[in-house]
């Protein structure tokens, strides 16, 4: 907020200090009373823009924009308030995150890729001066990436869930699971298609998804010579997808609060949480995925750069890409005090993780609605009210400590043992992140650049409701793919699209159940787009989450997941948004799609092996 003085006038302007050309920004200005016109001057050494408003109760609230780029002064009435704003070119916007994206495919150094994006994008925020922004990298985009206290919950989380791994390993628990299972995944086949199910069945959290199941099921494909690149992508696959579906789940309370914050600015009688159930059918590219995954780990076949992965490991045995076998790495994490290795010493404390998230989840929205004084306890209240990090805090907590406990009861390891065991878990999750804050620092740039703003600009001029579904799908994908955020890009176009969609609806005059049929897909447009985006990006959390808990190659990972990933996103637009748009019900939709993928991989896919 920059406050005018008050020897000037008593009046006050909200204005962003950075902005970009020709892109739309929100200028408040409180009169403290004054209904009289308002001149508002931005003066440039070479350009000036001239607005006048009529406040309404002495306050303006409007939007403008700037079109050359430049340092601009503000006066307001003739008088200088001593304050600017920097205008700078919209496509400088997009290089940082191209430039870590393009980086990481080409020198395969994901750290050195996302610092080199940040520092690019920080130059451009402090006016050019490489020296300021050598000096910002660290004490505020870095810093404020690690002090966000949702983000200090992830970190915790993460490192949590190592902790856990690393103790279930020791103990002889993970070898237990393993042998388990293997009983039941006797072959690559059935090694895939479990780790598939595991993916559906922790659909309460992707973070959880990925870390779990990418640690537990890594020695069975590993034994059935299937490649950490099908790992990697079957966890990533079923983790953000999975949770971005469920009524239970940490999404929904965020997903449900972005819906009912857009739908108060259109003014609309609905409920938020109906308005996501009924959007669900129309979240074609998460469905989608989930029934590819299973398709591609039962038929056995694939294509493109998974098929020359998984012929490599079924061939040669060697499962990772890099000619140094990770089989190492994993070695070492494994070694156990235990003769008889037990299944239960893995299962248990991954059980309370799952059991305790659910109950994390619903103690604290019941929690949340007595404080607020509502009575209406029903699932979609107390889940979407509840403290999704905490609970997952919680939860991992508890499992380090039975674990721990499990570990001593049993006299498998000693106090000192099952520390040293935590320890070394912890500290294979902290390249994870370190690679997560350098993550959350260029999201962080891109959102000081307005990165979304500008591709939203660029793209939607004008369209139709009938191709809007479609559209919003595109933008979210192409931004969530730039920012590598779902979160993040949600926030921004929800309450974009929510507006826009009601908007053209009036204008062209669309009946009752055209209109609500166009707002559900646009929900779901904006949700499951912004999944496709994030799951396509190597600077997405996920995305770097799934290789690193699976051993596998960052960029290994994306590459191979990738067209995967756009085979599925085509094809929910061919028969999922753009139909929508004219009318389809979603569920002749999702019998086209699956039709249709099954068609893609029979026909297209190829045996991996040979």
């Amino acid at each position: 907020m920059v406050l005018i003085p008050s020897f000037l006038y008593s009046q006050k302007i909200d204005i962003p200090k950075f902005y970009l050309s020709d892109i739309k920004f929100r200028l408040v200005v409180d009169k403290t009373g004054s209904d009289s016109v308002t001149q508002v001057v931005f003066k440039s050494e070479n350009n000036i823009f001239n607005y006048s408003f009529k406040p309404r109760s002495g306050k303006i609230d409007t939007s403008i924009s700037i079109g050359p780029s430049g340092d601009y002064l503000i006066s307001i009435n003739k008088k200088n308030t001593q304050n600017k704003i920097r205008i700078v070119p919209g496509w400088l916007s997009i290089i940082p995150p191209l430039l870590a994206i393009l980086l990481a495919l080409i020198i395969k150094q994901v750290i050195i890729s996302l610092a080199a994006g940040i520092f690019i994008g920080i130059i451009f925020i402090y006016d050019y001066n490489p020296f300021i922004a050598f000096l910002r990298f660290g004490d505020t985009f870095i810093l404020n990436s690690v002090v966000d206290k949702d983000h200090m919950f992830i970190i915790l989380f993460t490192l949590l869930i190592g902790g856990v791994v690393g103790i279930i390993s020791k103990n002889g628990g993970t070898i237990g699971l393993a042998n388990l299972i293997t009983k039941l995944a006797k072959s690559p086949r059935g090694g895939m298609v479990a780790s598939w199910a595991l993916g559906v069945v922790i659909f309460f959290d992707d973070y959880a998804n990925s870390l779990i199941i990418g640690n537990m099921m890594r020695p069975i494909t590993d034994k059935h010579k299937i490649s950490r690149e099908k790992l990697a992508y079957i966890v990533d696959a079923t983790a953000a997808p999975m949770a971005s579906l469920f009524i239970i789940s940490t999404w929904i309370g965020y997903q449900v609060g972005l819906i009912q914050d857009a739908v108060n600015l259109i003014g609309l009688k609905a409920n938020a949480y109906d308005l996501f159930i009924n959007s669900i059918p129309f979240s074609f590219y998460s469905i989608g995925t989930i029934f590819f995954v299973f398709l591609i780990a039962y038929s056995q076949r694939d294509y493109n750069s998974m098929l020359k992965a998984e012929r490599r490991a079924r061939l040669t045995g060697r499962v990772s890409g890099k000619e140094e076998s990770d089989n190492s790495i994993y070695s070492s994490n494994v070694s156990t005090n235990s003769t008889n290795p037990k299944w239960f010493n893995g299962a248990i404390p991954i059980l309370i993780i799952l059991f305790g998230t659910l109950i994390g989840l619903y103690f604290t929205g019941v929690n949340s609605l007595k404080e607020a004084g509502i009575n209406d306890f029903s699932i979609r209240n107390i889940i979407g009210n509840s403290d999704s990090f905490s609970s997952l805090l919680w939860a991992s907590f508890s499992a380090c400590v039975v674990a721990v406990i499990m570990s001593i009861s049993q006299k498998i390891l000693t106090l000192e043992e099952s520390m040293e065991a935590w320890q070394k878990g912890v500290q294979t999750m902290l390249i994870a992140v370190i690679i997560l804050v350098f993550a959350w620092g260029i999201s962080n740039v891109t959102h000081e650049m307005k990165t979304a703003d500008y591709i939203i600009s660029i793209i939607s001029e004008s369209v139709s409701p009938s191709f809007l579904p479609a559209l919003i799908f595109i933008i979210c994908a192409i931004t969530a793919f730039a920012t590598g955020t779902s979160w993040g890009i949600m926030a921004i176009v929800m309450p974009i699209a929510i507006p826009l969609t009601h908007n053209i609806s009036l204008i062209n005059h669309l009946e009752a159940d055209a209109y609500y049929q166009t707002l559900y897909a646009v929900i779901a447009a904006v949700l499951s787009g912004s999944v496709f985006g994030d799951h396509c990006s190597p600077i997405a959390d996920t995305t770097i989450l799934s290789s690193l808990a699976s051993k596998c190659n960052h960029i290994d990972h994306v590459n191979t997941q990738m067209p995967y990933a756009i085979t599925v996103a085509i094809i929910a637009l061919i028969v999922g948004y753009i139909p929508s748009g004219f009318g389809l019900s979603p569920f002749i939709s999702i019998i086209l799609m699956l039709v249709l993928t099954v068609l893609v991989i029979y026909f297209w896919g190829r045996k991996n092996y040979i």
